[in-house]
């Protein structure tokens, strides 16, 4: 997203080279790598740290900021979810056929894509080109990005009141009643994909190999 603000700190630069170091025993000529958990739980910055150790390694990723692919836009998000109801809150909300094409370009090494970009200054949906030539690795974070097709999914394992304390020491946005309710249905939904993960990112940032 444009002009997010991330926090990296010393927890989230452990967590993202013990993620590389498993990153690096896999194969294959596209690997799609998947980041996800609560709403402040620091999959952004997780993400932007495995990125900038991948290209400390010369093999740099395309970050791919998942939550930019909502069916509504940021203004009319918070009116679509009242009219509709909080149970209607969930990875349903993506536009999965914009993913889901921007994954095969990834795969298929497309010159040319267009991807969404919301810029949190205005509100505003815009779109950028780029390019996945060349490019081996593609980091998809995002509230729900363990549900898509990927190499490896990490999941931060935060509970819905350690998500409370992080979003109010980010200060990102207003914590009303309303948002608390949309917290906890994130909860709800972010913990049902986590047969899905791979690796779990505990809340003092170690990665352990998921339980199945």
């Amino acid at each position: 997203m444009l002009h997010d603000v991330l926090l990296i700190t010393d927890k989230h630069k452990k967590a993202a080279e013990q993620i590389v170091e498993q990153i690096n025993t896999m194969e294959g000529q596209k690997i799609v790598i998947a980041i996800g958990g609560e709403s402040g739980s620091g999959k952004s910055e997780l993400g932007h740290e495995v990125a900038r150790l991948l290209k400390a390694q010369n093999t740099p990723a395309k970050v791919m900021h998942i939550d930019n692919y909502y069916k509504t836009s940021p203004q009319e998000r918070n009116p679509w979810r009242k009219a509709h109801g909080v149970k209607n809150i969930g990875y349903t909300e993506y536009n999965w056929d914009f993913i889901n094409r921007n994954l095969e370009e990834f795969c298929e090494d497309a010159a040319v894509a267009v991807m969404p970009c919301v810029d949190l200054l205005t509100d505003q949906e815009d779109f950028i080109t780029t390019s996945f030539h060349g490019l081996r690795y593609m980091v998809v974070e995002g509230l729900y990005a363990v549900k898509i097709e990927a190499d490896l999914r990490v999941l931060i394992d935060l509970t819905y009141h350690e998500t409370k304390k992080a979003q109010l020491v980010r200060g990102k946005e207003t914590m009303d009643e309303w948002r608390l309710q949309v917290l906890e249905q994130e909860h709800q939904v972010v913990q049902s994909l986590r047969p899905l993960a791979n690796l779990i990112v505990t809340p003092e940032f170690d990665v352990e190999k998921a339980k199945k």
